[in-house]
């Protein structure tokens, strides 16, 4: 092949313009319209730039052939695909994430904001991949600042050092009254999400119009279809079409918050009580596509793939570590451990901890620990507290929901209490949208100015905004252990129908009547353990 039609298939191959080109080898772009046009050639310092930057060797431009099959050896070729890695599977896109979620676990990393920024305005192609993994190992050795006032391990050993015990009155439970709360847990998770499912993602800029304009606010039922006029469909940003509305369901529809807690007893089926993140990481791979998980949960699966283990898989490259995730997969872990939410927290760690660090395992924790405390008591503090209790008592989650806690004792409002919310997250921020730690408190102030009516809780927490389904799903798992199934109206178990719908392998509609009778038997397989 002659040289200049070696050097404009180079060219082709990469979709380069001659402009292009030219600024990549160093020369105007008349010299390379010269070159491709045969009226001259290229001198030998810009021969050398070619062949290195294209991969092929001098002979290849030189001679009137193309010898880079038989002569270039194989840790020299370059495969040039499209660039086409995104979402929460890039790293690169998700700088900005990555750089908030570094400074809130107070790493020194303020040397580097203004690269950071820098790198994320970049085109998204193999460049900015490159320059991801320079600041991703900047960050992963990154020390933490001096003055950073907060303790945060994400081992074991090392959280429940810092926990701060909490004792409260329990009651006894028979086991048909525990047979009706976890009915009530399972059913009130269901119904907390599909509350929240139909805007999940709105904010509350368009989610409180919307309420009003339908006559549900302050929310006290589901959103139907039949409220949703083609006027509305056009008129909101949010799209409104083609959601899953409560007159329009057969059975709770498939969602990752219903999802998990179905999986969480098929690990305990297959692996037992004493099972392993290991085991959670098999279980993962062996029952869904990585389409069906996000953020952190994506990225800890394909760093399965990858071959990471935990914790790198919950480490490698993820900037959504602390998000709400693992919070919302704990629900079971509280299901099987009524009256003990330690035991509730520790399984709920080993779940968290392939795909979480710090407050993100935190959440999963007090979640399930939470839910434990409810099969024994009727008393929201209690509930809470003896949540907190299985977390660092030096963590900013542990902070944020003694705050809410203080807020209602000192008779800030409801109304007061969101507001208060709202001024110190941003919905608008993604970060803070689905962050562990705006959520948690979400749940925790439905729960305390819901004053235990279930239907007031979770709309409480859905029309708040944020994570609705999730927090929605949290705070109705919560309650529905507390009160029961007869504390929940059918006004919100109608559309379940008794039954939960999932996208897991060889799973697919499960009935709650036998989550429940499967739920007591790993319950009394603990007792004759």
């Amino acid at each position: 092949m002659a040289l200049k039609d070696m050097i404009y298939k180079l060219r082709a191959e990469e979709k380069l313009s001659q402009a292009r080109f030219a600024e990549i080898i160093g020369v105007s772009a008349q010299a390379v319209q010269k070159w491709e046009s045969g009226v001259s050639v290229p001198e030998l310092d810009k021969l050398i730039k070619i062949a290195h930057r294209f991969g092929v060797t001098l002979d290849a431009l030189a001679l009137d052939r193309d010898m880079r099959a038989e002569e270039e050896l194989p840790y020299s070729r370059k495969i040039h695909l499209p660039f086409s890695v995104s979402g929460y599977e890039s790293y690169s896109t998700a700088l900005p994430i990555e750089y908030r979620q570094c400074t809130d676990e107070g790493l020194d990393v303020s040397c580097y904001k203004d690269l950071f920024a820098a790198a994320a305005k970049m085109p998204e192609d193999e460049n900015k991949e490159r320059i991801s993994d320079v600041l991703f190992d900047i960050t992963l050795n990154a020390s933490v600042k001096r003055d950073y006032k907060y303790v945060e391990p994400s081992e074991y050993n090392e959280i429940i050092k810092l926990c701060k015990p909490y004792d409260f009155p329990v009651k006894r439970v028979s086991e048909e009254e525990l047979k009706k709360k976890l009915s009530g847990a399972w059913t009130g998770r269901a119904c907390g999400c599909l509350l929240g499912k139909p805007i999940e993602g709105i904010r509350t800029d368009e989610l409180i119009p919307l309420l009003k304009r339908t006559g549900n606010y302050p929310m006290q039922r589901y959103i139907l279809k039949s409220d949703i006029t083609e006027e509305m469909l056009t008129e909101y940003k949010y799209g409104l079409g083609g959601k899953c509305y409560a007159d329009t369901v057969d059975g709770m529809p498939a969602d990752d918050d219903t999802n998990y807690t179905v999986l969480a007893q098929q690990l305990i089926e297959r692996y037992g009580r004493d099972f392993t993140s290991k085991d959670v990481t098999q279980l993962w791979l062996d029952s869904q596509t990585k389409n069906a998980y996000c953020t952190a949960e994506r990225v800890a699966y394909c760093n399965f793939i990858k071959g990471y283990a935990p914790p790198a898989s919950a480490m490698y490259k993820n900037p959504y570590r602390e998000w709400i995730g693992a919070q919302i997969r704990g629900d079971y872990f509280g299901y099987i451990n009524p009256g003990n939410p330690c035991e509730a927290a520790k399984q709920a760690f080993r779940d968290a901890y392939i795909s979480h660090r710090k407050n993100g395992i935190y959440g999963e924790m007090f979640a399930a620990a939470m839910i434990a405390c409810a099969a024994v008591t009727d008393n929201i503090e209690d509930i809470i507290r003896g949540g907190l209790a299985q977390i660092p008592a030096s963590s900013r989650l542990y902070e944020a929901v003694e705050k809410i806690l203080e807020y209602k004792k000192s008779g800030v409002s409801a109304d007061g209490c969101f507001h208060r919310i709202h001024d110190e997250y941003d919905e608008f921020d993604s970060y803070d949208w689905c962050h562990t730690i705006p959520n948690a408190v979400i749940v925790v102030a439905a729960l305390l100015y819901g004053d235990g009516d279930f239907g007031k809780s979770i709309c409480l927490a859905v029309q708040t905004g944020f994570d609705t389904d999730c927090n929605g799903a949290t705070v109705g798992s919560v309650l529905g252990m507390r009160n029961g199934i007869s504390g929940i109206g059918k006004e919100w178990t109608a559309p379940l129908k008794g039954k939960i719908n999932t996208s897991i392998f060889n799973t697919g509609t499960v009935n709650i009547d036998d989550c429940v009778k499967l739920t007591l038997r790993h319950i009394n397989q603990a007792k004759n353990e």
